[in-house]
């Protein structure tokens, strides 16, 4: 174990699914054990750099849009054949080097009972913000993870069939961070500063604690329930950690997303036949927690664009394979300044074991499809 990586959380039994991947699993069948993308998160350096795009399945497509015009967008996640076909959209017009799975950091609650929808121009919203100790305990009672597991359904057969669709190609699977989705419950919807939140933690850590605790185990089933149904990898994907310091991230968020990972690394540990999963975890304005981060035990770090991926490297003393971090302010420049930081990236993400081309953070809703291609197509040559 290298000094970046942290042992196992300790779990209940409940949180982690101690069992292996089924047979025709595309890990075990060997159709994506060779795949770029996972041989690159596992340290290691296939002939081209693989690439793929966070939000690359939604919402700059206009074969995504034209979807989306007659279907809420909860909807289409929970619609088996939606979800799927939006998932396959940007493999088959990039040619990208996986896929991931179209969802929503919501999903999980919302499955679980949680009253939640999604409103335009604004995001989450919760009917009732979870803010107290009574509250934790209610949401804790009656919105379980096996509540959650049983109405999985409709996203297992989404990979299913997505999976089946992409042969070699791997799917990787999506859950929301603990700590992003605490904050959203606890401020009712998106904030600026999470305030709220970061006040429930500093005052009454042991109700945090709990709060992170539940959301943490409804991200794992969710991202179990991908796995088995065959997704090659996860990422654990946290939008707010940015607003954290060092401290209060290692003190109050970090065991939440540690377990969170450790229940998808449970899936066929120990067994020669059934290989574990690689996981990526990527937050957003983390440059200050690369150290932490990638103490909790990830397969691969996600880096945003403020911080040079030869950077992150070194301070993590090259033992960490890397994703991203092409800034998405290049897809709007010009063909030359797009493929000059296109080569800057690669190399400088040639310091690490591993890398994965990705932007530092999701496609813009008015990114041109187009440049998207052209960048799959600059990865592939370099």
């Amino acid at each position: 174990m290298n000094e970046n990586t942290a042992p196992r959380a300790h779990l209940p039994e409940s949180a982690v699914l101690e069992s292996a991947l089924a047979a025709d699993h595309p890990l075990v069948d060997g159709r994506t054990t060779s795949a770029p993308l996972i041989r690159a998160l596992r340290g290691d350096r296939p002939d081209t750099t693989p690439v793929w795009f966070m939000r690359q399945a939604g919402r700059s497509l206009p074969e995504y849009r034209e979807i989306r015009a007659h279907t809420p967008m909860l909807d289409a996640c929970l619609d088996p054949e939606l979800a799927s076909e939006i998932t396959l959209q940007p493999v088959r017009r990039h040619g990208v080097d996986a896929a991931v799975f179209f969802s929503d950091i919501v999903v999980p609650p919302l499955l679980a009972g949680v009253d939640v929808d999604l409103v335009a121009g604004r995001g989450p919203v919760f009917a009732e913000p979870v803010r107290t100790a009574a509250d934790v305990a209610r949401c804790r009672a009656e919105f379980t993870p096996e509540r959650l597991r049983e109405a999985l359904d409709p996203v297992r057969e989404a990979v299913r069939r997505t999976v089946t669709a992409l042969g070699e190609t791997p799917l990787i699977g999506f859950a929301g961070a603990p700590f992003t989705l605490a904050a959203y419950l606890v401020e009712g919807g998106p904030s600026r500063d999470h305030l709220r939140a970061r006040t429930l933690m500093r005052s009454d850590p042991e109700t945090w604690r709990e709060l992170l605790e539940w959301v943490a185990d409804l991200s794992s089933v969710f991202l179990e329930a991908q796995v088995e149904a065959g997704a090659s990898a996860v990422q654990l994907f946290d939008s707010w950690a940015g607003s954290l310091s060092v401290a209060d991230y290692r003190a109050h968020v970090a065991p939440a997303s540690q377990r969170t990972l450790a229940a998808v690394q449970g899936i066929g540990a120990g067994s020669a036949a059934s290989p574990t999963v690689p996981t990526i975890h990527f937050a957003v304005g983390s440059g200050h927690l690369i150290e932490e981060t990638a103490r909790l035990g990830t397969s691969a770090l996600g880096v945003d664009w403020r911080t040079p991926l030869d950077e992150a490297s070194r301070r993590l003393g090259d033992t960490l394979p890397l994703q991203g971090n092409l800034d998405p302010a290049v897809l709007g420049a010009p063909a030359a300044v797009l493929e000059s930081a296109v080569a800057d990236v690669i190399a400088r993400g040639s310091r690490a074991p591993g890398h994965v081309l990705n932007l530092g953070h999701g496609v813009p809703p008015e990114a041109d499809p187009a440049v998207l291609t052209r960048i799959v197509e600059l990865a592939h040559a370099s």
